[in-house]
């Protein structure tokens, strides 16, 4: 996808949104829920104006830092090998964070559900589409794995990041599973993603060791 058409699709996500929000704005209570417990109950409030408008907002904000940081990394003809995939990824998030946006609508509006369920599942399919973009990154100081290891290191780098990939995309399967274990699953979730983090970094210094004895 070429980024053009990712700015594109994004920012018409973001517009319709918006849009839908302001459509709605005199049918919510003010407060409006805004957080929920592990076992999927709302336990905070914040006003109306914020529960419509602050997703938006955060999301075109995330949206204008991916577009730029491909601009400003020393490193960006390294970003441009992997661009096409990392325009996919900023789409991806986008939807992710709209649909966050779209629950916390609908549970404003009275709909029953239980937000823990709804949301574990998208939760682990991120995680594997960062998984799948690890697996493409080279190297650079914005996206990926950044140890001083990694960094250092195209051999490190490369090697990081294959396993990287692995546990990202392992990490994502857990995080779904997790979902059918109701509030027990909160806690499979957490390893699952902690676990695809913190491997990798250890592993990255113990390859530039082999390479630096």
């Amino acid at each position: 996808m070429s980024t053009k058409t990712s700015a594109a699709i994004s920012l018409t996500l973001i517009a319709v949104a918006f849009f839908v929000g302001v459509a709605l704005y005199a049918r919510l209570p003010d407060p409006m829920p805004a957080h929920w417990n592990a076992a999927g109950e709302i336990d905070g409030y914040m006003s109306r104006f914020w529960g419509v408008f602050l997703i938006p907002l955060i999301t075109i904000g995330l949206l204008g830092l991916f577009l730029v940081i491909p601009v400003i990394d020393p490193l960006k003809f390294n970003i441009a090998q992997f661009r096409g995939v990392f325009n996919w990824f900023i789409v991806a998030f986008v939807v992710y964070m709209l649909y966050i946006y779209a629950l916390t609508l609908a549970a404003a509006l009275g709909y029953p559900f239980n937000m823990t369920l709804m949301l574990i599942p998208v939760v682990g399919l991120l995680f594997i589409g960062v998984g799948y973009m690890t697996g493409k990154a080279r190297r650079n100081f914005f996206i990926g794995i950044r140890t001083p290891w990694t960094l250092s290191s195209e051999t490190v780098w490369d090697e990081t990041h294959k396993l990287g990939s692995k546990t990202f995309m392992f990490g994502g399967v857990m995080t779904i599973l997790s979902a059918f274990l109701g509030e027990a699953g909160i806690w499979l979730m957490l390893v699952a993603m902690l676990a695809a983090a913190f491997i990798p970094i250890v592993y990255s210094y113990i390859l530039w060791r082999r390479e630096n004895p």
